[in-house]
């Protein structure tokens, strides 16, 4: 059994706690967080609780260590642990700035220890299945991709401070996520266009924006994104991967190429049956299986890479690949410009 320690008892460093708790190959060394609750949280798991990273360090040693503190805060936790030579995986975004991340990975690449971004979608058993059916070639040359995030997020979420804050807001706390599967199924992003507002919350962070991308194949993308919608098309409501979400059956990201389209957690695919026209009537398929938590196939895959069976999923520079794209997404909202990308 690895012991893995979790910084930050948040709402994603519980869920973090939880699959540890439910993992055969992995125990809680330690919840790490100055709140009593996070005391409270460590009890109700026969852990022990230290208010920050150096007493625990003195005290225990575990093998792997989750970074899930804020935003704000990833850059100087994860490079704490990385200097005590410790596997680190840091929950996404990787860092709230370009700078910040690039020390991280810089830090990381230097030491030789190992930095996972918690982008888990990836670890999705569909996500898989999705990235098998456009690399098969059914799709063709991809030609366009869009998505969602339309949810809204109640009022007491709001309640803590930071998330109201710039650092926070749905683009660097939800976008990042779908940003990174675009990039993942679609390759390299060339240049963005975005617009912002805040005008439904007032907040100082954008709490709606609209995206136009340009992939480096060539295909262009569009994604819209908004916490403050009641609507059925985000990952969180059509994914059914944490059942605190109610699960509407609806799609939310679209990907057509040359030879078809895929809908995609449904992956329902679209081709048609014989001469592509519109005139044509359309073959649709669907893929059905079982999927497992990405969260829980992620912790596995930590404890792999601790033991050194496999390199990460998503290494440091992945994720901040996917920083670099959303930080080009609020500089173009916040000017009004078109972004290029260079390569880096």
């Amino acid at each position: 059994m690895l012991r893995l320690a979790v910084l930050g008892a948040g709402l994603i460093g519980r869920e973090h706690i939880a699959r540890i708790a439910g993992s055969p190959e992995a125990s809680l060394a330690a919840v790490v967080d100055p709140s009593p609750a996070a005391a409270a949280i460590a009890a109700a798991h026969t852990a022990p609780w230290y208010p920050d990273f150096a007493t625990m360090l003195a005290a225990v040693r575990p093998d792997g260590v989750i970074v899930a503190t804020p935003n704000q805060m990833h850059r100087d936790h994860g490079l704490a642990v990385i200097a005590a030579g410790i596997p680190v995986l840091v929950e996404k975004p990787i860092a709230d700035t370009l700078e910040a991340a690039e020390a991280l990975v810089t830090a990381a690449e230097a030491t030789g220890v190992p930095l996972l971004v918690g982008h888990h979608r990836r670890h999705s058993k569909m996500i898989r299945r999705a990235r098998a059916i456009i690399e098969s070639g059914q799709l063709g040359r991809i030609v366009a991709v869009h998505g969602f995030f339309w949810l809204v997020k109640p009022d007491a979420y709001f309640d803590v401070a930071w998330r109201r804050e710039p650092g926070a807001g749905p683009v660097l706390l939800n976008l990042i996520h779908d940003i990174d599967l675009l990039r993942h199924f679609c390759g390299e992003v060339a240049s963005v266009q975005a617009f912002g507002s805040n005008a439904v919350r007032g907040f100082p962070v954008d709490d709606s924006c609209v995206v136009s991308l340009r992939f480096t194949s060539g295909a262009l993308g569009t994604i819209t994104v908004s916490d403050t919608i009641p609507a059925p098309w985000s990952w969180e409501q059509t994914a059914g991967e944490n059942p605190a979400y109610p699960r509407t059956g609806e799609a939310c990201y679209q990907i057509g190429g040359t030879l078809g389209a895929l809908s995609i957690p449904s992956l329902e695919l679209w081709s048609s049956e014989s001469e592509r026209s519109w005139w044509q009537p359309l073959q649709r398929s669907r893929v059905y299986d079982t999927d497992a938590d990405p969260l829980v196939e992620q912790i596995a895959q930590f404890c792999r890479v601790i033991r050194g069976a496999e390199p990460p999923l998503v290494p440091g520079r992945e994720g901040r690949a996917s920083l670099r794209v959303i930080h080009a997404i609020q500089q173009a909202a916040a000017t009004g410009q078109r972004v290029d990308l260079l390569p880096g």
